[in-house]
């Protein structure tokens, strides 16, 4: 975890930190987005109007090691139905790979990209140290995160 984190410290980022566009990993092993994703709810409505299902209820989605939770995602299907295109989770989201967690007002998961669009007051956290910033775009498949807007941070020592 610190590792991580120091390598953000080296290109000048200090303490309480402001920057645009900074790149950190997230996950500890790279997500395999072939796998399938499951969904568990309190509540199920299904769209045939317009292909899609919205869970509602402590929504929990899995995917390999990756968890989302949720209290409302939105599941919108692939043409023909046959698989999943995108997730939209609302109303404060908690994203959790291997031991980084983050969370956000919302997200916005392509699963054939594999990629999660993260926006509204995020918060990463990494062992002890904790970024913040405006949005975060994750690349499951590369293990990384792209955060902009404002971002800050603070570094805990060693001990």
């Amino acid at each position: 975890m610190f590792r991580v984190l120091s390598v953000v410290w080296m290109f000048g980022l200090g303490s309480a930190a402001a920057a645009q566009g900074t790149e950190v990993a997230f996950g500890t092993v790279q997500q395999d987005t072939s796998l399938p994703v499951e969904v568990s709810a309190e509540s199920l409505s299904v769209s045939q109007n317009d292909g899609s299902a919205l869970f509602t209820g402590n929504v929990v989605i899995g995917q390999g090691e990756m968890r989302l939770s949720a209290p409302r995602v939105l599941v919108f299907y692939t043409e023909g139905q046959t698989g999943v295109e995108r997730l939209e989770a609302t109303g404060g989201v908690t994203l959790v790979n291997g031991d980084q967690a983050a969370e956000a007002e919302r997200a916005d998961y392509h699963v054939n990209r594999g990629t999660i669009e993260m926006r509204g007051s995020v918060l990463l956290t990494q062992g002890a140290n904790t970024l913040v910033s405006d949005e975060m775009d994750v690349d499951l498949e590369a293990g990384t995160a792209q955060m902009t807007g404002r971002v800050r941070t603070v570094f805990q020592g060693e001990e």
